[in-house]
């Protein structure tokens, strides 16, 4: 009796299946022509992966898997689906701890109340997937998620289209994953995620539009409302960049300047620059105690320095109560 051929896949690493190819020369579980939609497919999908079958790259297009249990126990390593096709497939309630699905995909996927936490989805393509109260604690996307790659790439092409529609992906993608953090309590991950929403939005803004340019300060300065050390940051880069302007300028203290005075000795020229720092601080906050006050050019950075302070104040109030009330 002739041997039966064994399956063709071939994976990116050189492992090959083992399983029995069908007419396709795939075997079942990689021949993405294979209907998989039948209620018995999760039984034989645990089971093959429990007798150690090969899971990297296999199909599963719409397949019903609504409570799955893919979860690799008594084994540090979850089961690696590395490149497995998960389109518009059914794993609500589905266990997949630790799961690997690196290059896969799991576009327009349900993966409602399922388990993903430590999963590892980077690379994986989120386009689309329903995961109301999904558990992503330790969720791995990786530093881009699928679309936000391919929109860079599209960038560098100068394909703008193309890169508009992928910016405009990966915007979607990272608000379903903010959502899904926020209804888990994970609020660190989700500010992580909102930030990156918004800049996926400010990608799709003309490149020197006003708006684009908006929204980049808004990010420097604050992180979209999710860094409020960036605020103590800036607040001290205008204090000591204006205390610098008021140094070669001149401020007025008891009716004579101070600024820097080559003619002064350096110990003297250290205690301008001071006196400087202290007007720059009092003109920040708005406090205003009239022992020192601005001359010539002076006077136009002072009346920018207070009314930055003070809306940096608010911002600062507004930001830090925001992460505290989390």
């Amino acid at each position: 009796m002739a041997k039966c051929s064994e399956c063709l896949y071939q994976d990116s690493s050189g492992a090959n299946c083992t399983e029995p190819a069908l007419s396709s020369g795939l075997c079942f579980w990689h021949d993405p022509d294979e209907d998989k939609n039948g209620d018995e497919i999760k039984e034989k999908l645990e089971s093959y992966a429990k007798r150690g079958g090969m899971l990297r790259g296999i199909s599963l297009k719409k397949a019903n898997l609504a409570g799955i249990d893919l979860v690799n126990y008594n084994n540090k390593q979850g089961y690696d689906m590395t490149g497995v096709d998960l389109y518009r497939s059914n794993l609500r309630g589905a266990h997949l701890f630790n799961i690997n699905l690196q290059h896969g995909s799991l576009m327009k996927a349900d993966l409602r109340d399922a388990n993903l936490n430590h999963a590892n989805l980077t690379k994986t393509n989120l386009l689309g997937a329903k995961m109301d109260l999904c558990k992503c604690d330790s969720l791995c996307v990786g530093e881009k998620v699928l679309q936000e790659q391919l929109g860079s790439a599209a960038e560098k092409q100068q394909d703008k289209d193309a890169m508009a529609d992928y910016y405009q992906q990966a915007e979607e993608v990272y608000r379903c994953l903010r959502k899904t953090a926020e209804s888990e309590g994970l609020f660190t991950t989700a500010g992580i995620f909102l930030k990156k929403e918004l800049t996926m939005r400010r990608y799709q803004m003309p490149k020197y539009s006003y708006k684009r340019a908006i929204s980049k300060l808004v990010d420097l300065v604050c992180g979209y409302g999710e860094q409020p050390m960036r605020v103590v940051l800036t607040s001290l880069l205008i204090i000591l960049s204006c205390a610098v302007v008021y140094f070669f300028t001149g401020i007025h203290f008891n009716g004579n300047v101070v600024s820097l005075d080559l003619s002064q000795s350096l110990g003297r020229n250290i205690v301008a620059f001071f006196e400087c720092l202290y007007y720059s601080v009092v003109t920040f906050t708005t406090l205003g105690y009239g022992d020192f006050t601005p001359v010539g050019f002076s006077r136009i950075f002072a009346a920018i320095e207070a009314f930055s302070g003070s809306f940096i104040i608010a911002l600062f109030v507004v930001v830090f109560v925001k992460k505290m009330t989390r």
